[in-house]
């Protein structure tokens, strides 16, 4: 992918900062566009589906946390890389960024030269991200292009929805998926569903794939373990 063909969305309040990201970065030959609030980052994110997303935390109208959050739940975007901008101290921004969803952050302020390098960093990760359709972990292979889950040798078929959950908590090992979460990525506005729902899909997914595979958080969601 050429780096005129590389969307990067901006988000941020203060017009300075946006200016000065923006510049370095069309410098460097990609295609930026800006938003300065939450509202419209998703608004924008949904239109351009942009292959990476820098945004502030403290913003009017929707922080940073809301807009990642609201994001993250949109289908399309979920290979899309956001990345939050925080003050440097600002610890519980950057956990509260990675428990919405975020894949990284910047300290801000930043120098050109480091921004761009990082930059170059978080975009290798979305070429990763995307450069397969298949999850690969141990002798479980996921194949999202095809529908088709290989358990060592054996093909095991799967209905939609279980496929679905598979394919979001295998996305990332380790990560523990909310609840709401999972409703909102899975099931969406399509119908009204409660919690008995993913635990109902959990359960014959533990019986299709091994028990030991999905681990239950207490009050919180659900983690795919290797």
């Amino acid at each position: 992918m050429k780096k005129k063909d590389i969307t990067i969305l901006l988000v941020d309040d203060e017009p300075d900062i946006l200016e000065i990201i923006r510049y370095n970065l069309t410098t460097e030959g990609y295609t930026v566009e800006t938003a300065d609030n939450g509202v419209e980052a998703i608004k924008q994110a949904k239109k351009l589906k942009p292959q990476l997303i820098i945004m502030d935390v403290m913003m009017p109208e929707m922080d940073g946390i809301e807009a990642c959050e609201n994001i993250r739940a949109i289908p399309e975007l979920s290979e899309t890389v956001i990345t939050f901008l925080t003050a440097r101290g600002e610890d519980y921004s950057q956990m509260a960024g990675f428990d919405a969803g975020a894949d990284d952050y910047i300290t801000k302020p930043i120098k050109p030269k480091v921004l761009v390098s990082k930059v170059k960093a978080l975009l290798r990760r979305f070429k990763e991200n995307t450069a397969d359709n298949k999850i690969k972990l141990g002798n479980l292979v996921i194949n999202r292009e095809e529908y088709k889950i290989l358990l060592g040798k054996e093909e095991i078929i799967l209905p939609k929805k279980e496929f679905e959950l598979l394919s979001l908590l295998a996305s990332k090992p380790g990560k523990v998926f909310k609840r709401e979460d999972i409703l909102d990525t899975i099931w969406g506005n399509e119908v009204i569903v409660g919690g008995r729902t993913i635990d109902v899909h959990i359960r014959k997914l533990r019986e299709k794939i091994g028990d030991q595979k999905f681990k239950t958080v207490k009050g919180v969601g659900y983690k795919f373990v290797v």
